[in-house]
């Protein structure tokens, strides 16, 4: 007789390589959202973006895999404080309510311990950045402390993600030596709206569950207007992220590099449809792509410097 696999959700991977722990530890990864890579993927963008638009990608490839691995650990960290918040809601919501805590998998108090294990990871990560790198990570922590209540008070928890996922960009760019503010300004801004557009696409999947319990989302707020929703976010995104680029090298060409970063973003509007869940995931985890397309635009940039 076959065991029964566990009730998963539609963007996990638990099936590779979370499959081969042991079982004892399986809901504390699940719980820090390793069995979804993508999330830290999109963390992890916007600062490696700064580190190569400031021409240090190659010269501090080292830092790349320090902001890499921070960004698994916050990453990991915020998804547990985030279901330690949210573990009432977590239990109404189709998606949702097999979640380590929600389901009462994992403990109230041993989330609380793993939650500080990530972050000790992160502190890791901290002392490897100059001093004033620090403190502006550091400053990001107020925002993500607020972020899960965010959903409760605004219909835009999606823009205050965005500040929060975006943050790295600020922390590569204060690593970088000698750099005007104003470029890494512009790269933040124009990341934040990128947050905000594919995590309504993400949060798609999650609406009529969120209309229920009376979670507010863009997603919902947008209703039948979603996609020239979205598409006005990445508009504006790639209009910061030229400016940014105008900055450092007024060149016609030198925004050219976002010619396809602009392309995959517009195929994402294009094809989006809004009423299918499976076809929203797959638009969303698509963006690990896009950000790999804007650190190689950043990469030009930054190299010509």
């Amino acid at each position: 007789m076959t065991t029964p696999a566990p009730e998963i959700v539609p963007d996990t991977e638990y099936r590779g390589l979370m499959g081969l722990l042991p079982a004892a530890a399986r809901p504390y990864a699940l719980l820090a959202r390793f069995d979804r890579p993508i999330g830290w993927w999109l963390l992890f963008w916007p600062g490696a973006w700064a580190i190569a638009l400031s021409g240090q990608a190659i010269l501090r490839w080292d830092l790349l895999l320090w902001f890499l691995l921070g960004s698994i650990a916050m990453r990991g960290a915020g998804c547990v404080y985030n279901d330690i918040v949210d573990r009432d809601l977590d239990r109404q919501v189709a998606r949702t309510r097999s979640r380590p805590l929600a389901s009462g998998a994992v403990s109230l108090k041993a989330a609380w311990g793993w939650l500080l294990a990530l972050c000790l990871v992160g502190l890791v990560v901290l002392v490897q950045l100059r001093p004033f790198a620090v403190w502006v990570a550091l400053a990001s922590l107020v925002l993500v402390a607020a972020y899960p209540f965010m959903k409760r008070i605004t219909w835009w928890p999606q823009a205050w993600l965005g500040l929060v996922f975006s943050w790295a960009a600020l922390v590569g760019w204060a690593e970088a030596p000698d750099m005007h503010f104003t470029p890494g300004a512009l790269l933040y801004a124009g990341s934040i709206f990128w947050v905000i557009g594919y995590d309504t696409i993400y949060a798609l999947q999650d609406v009529e569950d969120d209309a229920l319990v009376g979670v507010r989302s863009s997603a919902r707020r947008l209703g039948s207007r979603v996609r020239p929703g979205v598409a006005f976010f990445y508009a504006a995104a790639l209009a910061l992220w030229a400016a940014a680029f105008w900055q450092l090298r007024p060149d016609p060409l030198a925004l050219a590099a976002l010619l396809p970063m602009a392309l995959h973003l517009a195929w994402q509007v294009l094809t989006l449809v809004p009423a299918d869940g499976a076809n929203a995931l797959a638009r969303f985890r698509s963006n690990r792509n896009a950000g790999l397309l804007m650190f190689a635009a950043c990469l030009v940039i930054g190299q010509t410097l």
